[in-house]
């Protein structure tokens, strides 16, 4: 658990994960990452000290994006690649709601690439949980933007010719000030993210590498695998240093512009030269390598990789609407309907 993550006592302030739990059938495939993810937040959402009526999730179109049928809270599932307007109009609308955006690669990168960009940019304070199994799995194995070049599906026989998208460098780059990885198996992680998720105010974005078991099976399993996970995986936790590997032996250095790999132990190396995790820089150019460390030059990090205070979208709207209200010289419709030149018809 991270450092500064606090767990509420759920035996009296909060229901239980089973609470969470709707009385639908949740059809995803056996072995899906999909039951994995929902396990985690629901076992993370008791310990949020939030009335269960207060959660709304909401979904495009996708597999994950069944997601609000199977939770016993408020949800809307929406038309594709518009989860991310609609959970913006939601928490704009009732900020006193706690907002959870459940989408895909393909809903929140292709067609909903330009209103997920947007939301994170104006930093609106909702939580928007990106299962990237790298393939349109509802439609029967399209490549979608996350797509390992050459990759080979349905509708790439030959290969994909396509850079993919990487989430964080995506999110980063729009000036998100919340950006967290996981894997779909590592339950314990993923709670704690959840959790670090929902107390960030503002536009919280975790991606999750989920496996699709039929159409893109183990696409993952590079850094996934439990053979070698540990040595290409980095779990970033801040004011920690930046240690990993199986015999915790390795760990990151910046040398230079350029973030290094090192043994410990070897040419000089102790855990002292190591960076320290610092999630709350402003300036986001460590946060931004960090997030594009990919195997098997470096390990993948996971975990909340960049958490920077600021400003919510609607709490400046708030603010704009009373400042504009105490300068208006009209104090309700009445007084706005008799100014200006008027005349009375006889």
């Amino acid at each position: 658990m991270a450092e500064n993550t606090k767990y509420i006592d759920t035996k009296e302030t909060s229901p239980s994960p089973k609470d969470f739990k709707s009385d639908q059938e949740v059809r995803w495939c056996p072995g899906c990452g999909n039951h994995a993810i929902m396990n985690a937040i629901q076992k993370a959402l008791p310990h949020m000290g939030i009335p269960r009526e207060k959660f709304a999730f909401i979904s495009g179109i996708g597999c994950s994006s069944r997601f609000p049928y199977y939770m016993n809270t408020y949800g809307f599932h929406g038309i594709h690649g518009r989860a991310t307007a609609i959970a913006s109009g939601t928490k704009t609308a009732n900020p006193d709601l706690s907002v959870w955006q459940i989408t895909g690669d393909g809903d929140s990168m292709a067609i909903g690439g330009n209103h997920l960009i947007h939301a994170v940019r104006r930093n609106v304070d909702i939580n928007i949980v990106i299962f990237n199994n790298e393939i349109y799995g509802l439609t029967k194995g399209q490549y979608s933007p996350t797509s390992k070049l050459g990759a080979k599906t349905k509708s790439s026989p030959y290969g994909t010719i396509e850079n993919p998208f990487h989430p964080g460098e995506l999110i980063i780059g729009a000036q998100g000030r919340f950006f967290a990885r996981s894997v779909d198996t590592n339950m314990n992680l993923n709670q704690e993210i959840f959790l670090e998720a929902e107390k960030h105010k503002g536009t919280s974005v975790v991606e999750i590498a989920q496996n699709c078991v039929i159409y893109n099976d183990k696409t993952h399993a590079e850094i996934t695998n439990k053979k070698y996970k540990e040595d290409r995986q980095i779990v970033l936790r801040h004011g920690e240093p930046m240690i990993f590997g199986k015999n915790r032996d390795k760990g990151i250095v910046l040398e230079g512009l350029k973030l290094k790999v090192v043994e410990l132990g070897k040419d000089g190396y102790t855990e002292d030269d190591l960076l320290v995790h610092d999630a709350t820089l402003k300036d986001p150019g460590i946060h931004l390598m960090l997030a594009n460390m990919q195997y098997p030059n470096y390990p993948v990090a996971v975990g909340v990789i960049r958490a920077v205070k600021d400003e919510t979208y609607e709490r400046k709207l708030e603010n704009q609407i009373r400042q504009v209200k105490e300068q208006s010289e009209f104090g309700c419709v009445d007084d706005l309907l008799h100014s200006g030149n008027t005349w009375e018809v006889k």
